[in-house]
């Protein structure tokens, strides 16, 4: 690798060597010197010194440091400015030197840059996990599992996050939490839904940080916390890039190219990529009914998900000055897909085998997302004062089309029921943010603005055979167009002061929050009423202002040991599924129903953790409690109505209990015995405690459930990596179903080839076949016990091929803790 870049550098040399006209030709100079680290004395592999010409400043040249810190650049005699610079360091200038002829610069010394907002980023060896005074950043660029995996499966292997067999992400257990890509709220994120993480390859990330207690400048969206998934952004000199495919079984393939050019005046980045994915999955339900035609009806699924999708994101990076950078990119996805799911009817009356049917949901999905991003950043000084501001613009198209098939075939061959179901969703996104950030010493003074606006169009319609006239009929109880929108305006100042080794960071935020929706229907509100069993206004227009206090401490006890302790009060508002009244269906007899009457949910949440490092150990933990009111819980009723063929018709729909109480604690090590060992694992349990009313029902509940993890990593001989993941998510309970507990095991290898410019990697998601959904659901109406499983056994092989770029750079600290009392925060 190091030749590569060598010959890289002189070929570059050599090139503006030949441009220059023959009167100006010299013999040519070298500039040597060595690059370390201050804090800790280390040279710092891949740090750039950058050569800029006085006379001509659109001429540069340069080079990177070795493995032992040092650099050696041939260049023609003149007078230059000069810059060595590495990630998450301060950069070291030397304006305007004259070099008649070669040049020792001695030993540079780096140091961290803790004033920058973007914070030290850890990726080596050792150290996998930084504390901050609001979060903790988990560098996950290791991972071995991530080859070939999405974006979605990688969360699953970070501590506090777990992933359910349907994608859906929760952080300790709690669902309601925030996504957000490299610090705001992406198109890549999917509009507030999981989905689009699905279809993004995991080795596009650079790290997770876990914010449990988020500080002011974030939204306060979020009651369980915020994930900000930070990407991979290559800073070197010149031309790079990555190359990776995977192919597996069941059917997956995929390919995405990464590419950077960079030069002293811009950068111009693009991320392309294709996947191609046949996931299949199977369910059954065993249902018993204490009423309508049938005793019991015993349903056997089988899901065919075939899923195809293109993403490209090009960004462009204009250096104004050398403190101020003006970034635009464009970033578009499309996807189809095609949905095939079997159901097997067995219909009993009485234990006796009554009539089978047999039912098929074929459906298809043409998705389309793109974002325009505009970000200007100005560090207006060395100390840290800086100014930023984003504008970004994010729409989504989605257009759906099911058809829905019914057939008995025992005791009689006949058509029960034919649907065709339309669905075209349209949303729209502005965001308008701005944030100054003022250093004062050891303190920083920050303050922001930030504007939300989005608008969802759902337009539903169905259509059902009339078996009488032949033809299809509009079901006017069920098509619709509902408009939601949510606007966001906030305001936020925050101060953090470090005394000794005791930091804080306290921050007051300011929100109003704007939900309207708008139905356009032909079917009487008034029954739409009489379902809910409330009196709501489908066409509302509510407002909300609220005031969102936050408090983070940290106390250095000794130089790898800490506590920090966290407050925060969060929102969760409804999104536009959740307060659409009109149901839509995934089968006949069970129905999904938004209730527009449902308000947002407020909580209010303390953390106290505490972390030690040693040489090779690492721990961390904490307590923590919430208490939320107006919690959401999505429940199960009678709609007091029958299918055709006289089976009862049962609803989910989401609710505001009174309050929710969160208690839990978690645990996490990082262990190295070895060079060629590594030990991660982690525990986390909670308790939730909810009560509340809903039509005369008591859905008070208390669930106690706990998960944990455990990963290694082994380095064998001849450059072959070996990681094995185990997850154990435990049995949970809510007030009508009983979950049981779930495992899974993934396994992955590794190995250099090409001269470490290329790795193959093999790796095996869920090796038992054994992560599926059991549970068991009871109401005063029905019983149900079922099992899903989303996703089968899934074995992938893997190939990236890197050029002009290191496999691995180890930025910032080295095994140390860092700054931890610094105001370090994305936003």
């Amino acid at each position: 690798m190091q030749k590569i870049l060598t010959l890289s550098l002189i070929l570059f040399c050599t090139i503006v060597n030949s441009q220059r006209p023959e009167g100006q030709r010299s013999n040519p100079i070298h500039i040597t010197g060595t690059v370390l680290a201050s804090e800790d004395g280390l040279p710092l592999e891949y740090a750039t010194l950058v050569l800029q010409s006085v006379e001509n400043p659109e001429k540069v040249t340069g080079g990177i440091t070795n493995i032992d810190g040092k650099f050696d650049v041939e260049t023609l005699p003149g007078k230059y400015n000069v810059r060595i610079e590495y990630i998450s360091y301060k950069t070291y200038h030397l304006p305007e030197q004259t070099f008649r002829k070669s040049t020792d610069l001695g030993t540079v010394k780096l140091s961290l840059d803790v004033a920058q907002l973007d914070g030290v980023e850890v990726v080596g060896e050792k150290t996998t996990v930084e504390i901050r005074l609001d979060k903790k950043i988990y560098n996950i660029g290791k991972d071995l599992t991530n080859s070939g995996a999405t974006i979605t499966d990688a969360l699953n292997n970070v501590p506090s996050v777990d992933v359910d067999v349907e994608g859906a992400i929760s952080l300790r257990g709690n669902e309601n939490v925030r996504i957000l890509i490299n610090g705001k709220p992406s198109a890549l994120a999917g509009f507030g839904s999981t989905d689009a993480l699905g279809a993004l390859p995991a080795d596009a990330i650079e790290k997770v940080e876990v914010i449990t207690s988020p500080s002011a400048r974030y939204d306060a969206e979020g009651t369980a916390g915020i994930l900000n998934i930070v990407l991979k952004k290559e800073k070197t000199l010149g031309f790079n890039g990555s190359v990776n495919t995977t192919i597996g079984y069941p059917t997956t393939s995929g390919i995405s190219v990464n590419t950077n050019l960079r030069t002293d005046k811009f950068n111009i980045f693009n991320t392309t990529g294709y996947s191609y994915r046949d996931a299949p999955g199977n369910a059954y339900f065993d249902n018993t009914y204490t009423s309508g035609s049938y005793d019991r009806i015993y349903e056997d699924r089988e899901y065919n998900r075939l899923r195809k999708g293109f993403n490209t994101n090009l960004g462009l990076e204009y250096f104004i000055t050398d403190n101020s950078s003006l970034t635009g990119s464009v970033f578009y996805r499309t996807s189809d897909g095609e949905d095939l799911t079997e159901n097997t009817n067995q219909r009993y009356i009485d234990s006796s085998l009554n009539s089978l049917t047999f039912r098929t949901e074929n459906e298809t999905e043409d998705d389309e997302n793109y974002q325009f991003s505009l970000n200007y950043v100005n560090d207006l000084n060395e100390d840290g004062e800086k100014l930023t501001a984003d504008l970004q613009y994010s729409r989504k198209d989605e257009e759906k089309f099911s058809i829905i098939e019914e057939n008995e075939t025992m005791p009689d061959q006949n058509l029960i029921v034919l649907e065709n179901v339309y669905e075209v969703e349209a949303e729209n996104e502005y965001l308008v943010q701005a944030d100054y950030v003022l250093p004062m010493e050891d303190s920083q003074f920050e303050i922001g603005y930030r504007g939300k606006f989005e608008e969802d169009i759902t337009d539903y319609r169905l259509d059902s055979l009339n078996q009488i006239t032949g033809q299809m009929d509009l079901n006017e109880n069920l098509t619709n167009i509902f408009t939601y929108t949510e606007n966001i305006n906030a305001l936020y100042t925050q101060y953090g002061n470090k005394f000794g080794k005791f930091s804080f960071l306290f921050g007051l935020r300011l929100e109003n929050t704007q939900l309207k929706g708008e139905l356009e229907s032909e079917f009487d509100t008034g029954e739409l009423e009489e379902q809910l069993g409330v009196d709501v206004d489908v066409n509302f227009n509510k407002n909300y202002l609220g005031l969102f206090p936050t408090l983070n401490l940290i106390l250095e006890v000794a130089e790898n040991e800490n506590i920090t302790l966290g407050y925060n009060r969060r929102i969760n508002r409804p999104r536009g599924r959740y307060v659409n009244p009109f149901p839509s269906r995934s089968s006949r007899t069970n129905i999904f129903q938004g209730n527009p009457d449902l308000n947002p949910a407020f909580s209010n949440a303390f953390d106290l953790g505490y972390l030690k490092r040693w040489d090779k150990l690492t721990l961390t933990s904490s307590i923590y409690y919430q208490k939320e009111t107006n919690s959401f819980e999505r429940i199960q009723e009678e709609t007091g109505q029958t299918t055709t063929d006289g089976i009862e018709i049962i609803r989910s729909i989401p609710i505001n209990l009174s309050t929710n109480n969160r208690i839990g604690m978690e645990a996490g090590m990082l262990y190295n015995p070895a060079k060629w060992l590594r030990l991660n694992s982690s525990f986390n349990f909670f308790q939730f405690s909810s009560e509340g009313l809903f039509n005369g029902v008591d859905y008070g509940a208390t669930n106690t459930s706990w998960f944990a993890r455990f990963s290694s990593k082994v380095s064998l001989p001849a450059k072959v990596d070996w990681q094995s993941n185990a997850f154990y998510r435990g049995p949970s309970q809510n007030a009508q179903t009983e979950s049981k507990g779930i495992l899974s095991l993934n396994l992955a290898f590794s190995k250099d080839i090409l001269k470490d410019n290329g790795t193959v990697s093999m790796n095996v998601s869920d090796l038992l076949n054994s992560r599926k959904r059991r549970s068991f659901t009871e109401t005063e109406f029905f019983t149900s016990e079922s099992e899903f499983q989303f996703r089968q056994r899934q074995v992938t092989l893997g190939f990236v091929y890197r050029f002009n770029q290191p496999k691995e750079r180890n930025k910032g600290s080295r095994g140390g803790g860092g700054d931890d009392g610094d105001f370090d925060e994305e936003g």
